[in-house]
């Protein structure tokens, strides 16, 4: 039997907020997926520094997916989950090839600044909604995702 959820927020509020979650998730769960075959995969003299620096990346971005999905839960929506439902909602793109480590770097510069864009795109809905976990939520990712880019950017100076 399925509850109703009367959180403040109406139903058709709740279902355009996770819709735009979804999103984020999928761009979210594309970047870690990304940054954990840059773990495994980089070479070159700045290997050890870069080994270590995304395999931080990645385990932060572990964490964030499941922040994510449940906030997509908690408004009572269902959080995607699977390789071929993240793959039609991302807007990040997946790497091919054999990338150098500056190569790497770049690529995840861009890919953050995708998950950005993605994340500031949602504040319209969650605003007029009220909905303050959500902006919280969102607002924290951005610090992160702002300051990530920037110090990848950094390194290729």
């Amino acid at each position: 039997m399925k509850t109703k959820i009367d959180i403040g927020i109406s139903e058709k509020g709740r279902e355009e907020i996770a819709k735009g979650l979804s999103h984020f998730l999928a761009d979210t769960y594309t970047l870690y997926l990304k940054t954990h075959n840059y773990h495994w995969n980089v070479t070159g003299p700045q290997f050890q520094t870069l080994h270590t620096m995304f395999e931080g990346q990645y385990t932060e971005l572990a964490d964030a997916v499941d922040l994510i999905a449940e906030r997509i839960r908690a408004l009572g929506m269902r959080a995607p989950g699977s390789y071929q439902e993240f793959a039609k909602l991302t807007s990040v793109k997946e790497s091919n090839g054999d990338l150098n480590a500056n190569q790497m770097i770049a690529d995840l510069v861009t890919s953050h600044e995708q998950v950005i864009r993605t994340a500031r795109g949602l504040f319209s809905i969650v605003n007029e909604c009220d909905d303050q976990p959500t902006n919280d939520l969102l607002t924290q990712r951005l610090q992160l995702h702002e300051k990530t880019a920037w110090m990848l950017r950094s390194m290729l100076e």
